[in-house]
């Protein structure tokens, strides 16, 4: 997948990580040079400096032809009118983006070219799995410095741990539950607690792999 992302403010920037980490093909884009600069090796994605509501910088970022963009400055009508140039202009399938001010929200719908409106307190992982369509599993930020990684997967009616107590299930070694998320709220990880369909469920582990968080849970 090809995607953008405008505003490399914290939420850009852990939006990166993820779908880099998921081997997606993303840009970076701020206005601002020195928040570029600072990331500036963190991320192995390509960051641009430009004012992302300019169709001409939006063009030579890489725009035309990209699979998504996910519009997460600081402005609501910035992130408005990067989502509509993005959809009127570009014809980009899938755009989402970031609300602010809550009560700007009801100006975020496809009559300004928005497919996702993003709460300013969506959850990062719920933001990326609704943009992007990801797999149940995600990596979604990697402490290379800890040599952690931070992962999560979501419970269907098809995981065969749906309804199965958390001490009930083999996780792989060096692999711990930070919570669960359900209905919108982090729980806390007891072990007599049972999984539902919905439930988020975010692991922290040294050792194991989206590969092995799936076959343990799904």
């Amino acid at each position: 997948m090809r995607a953008l992302i405008a505003g490399a403010g914290r939420l850009g920037a852990q939006i990166a990580q993820v779908l880099a980490a998921a081997h997606n093909d993303v840009t970076l884009m701020d206005i601002d040079p020195d928040r570029i600069a600072a990331l500036s090796g963190s991320i192995p994605v390509p960051m641009r400096v430009g004012d992302a509501c300019a169709p001409d910088f939006l063009e030579a970022a890489g725009l035309r032809g990209a699979d998504l963009i996910i519009a997460v400055t600081g402005r609501d009508d910035d992130n408005l009118v990067i989502s509509l140039l993005a959809k009127r202009q570009f014809a980009v399938p899938r755009v989402a983006a970031r609300i602010n001010d809550g009560e700007n929200a009801w100006m975020f719908t496809s009559h300004w070219g928005v497919d996702i409106a993003v709460p300013a307190a969506t959850p990062l992982i719920s933001l990326i799995q609704e943009a992007t369509g990801a797999t149940d599993t995600v990596a979604l930020l990697r402490l290379s410095k800890a040599g952690v990684e931070v992962m999560e997967t979501v419970i269907t009616s098809r995981s065969r741990t749906a309804g199965a107590a958390l001490s009930d299930i083999g996780l792989p070694n060096g692999t711990v539950i930070a919570t669960v998320v359900r209905n919108g709220q982090p729980t806390a990880p007891a072990p007599e607690m049972r999984l539902c369909p919905g439930d988020e469920v975010l692991l922290v582990s040294h050792h194991a792999t989206e590969r092995d968080v799936q076959s343990a849970f799904q």
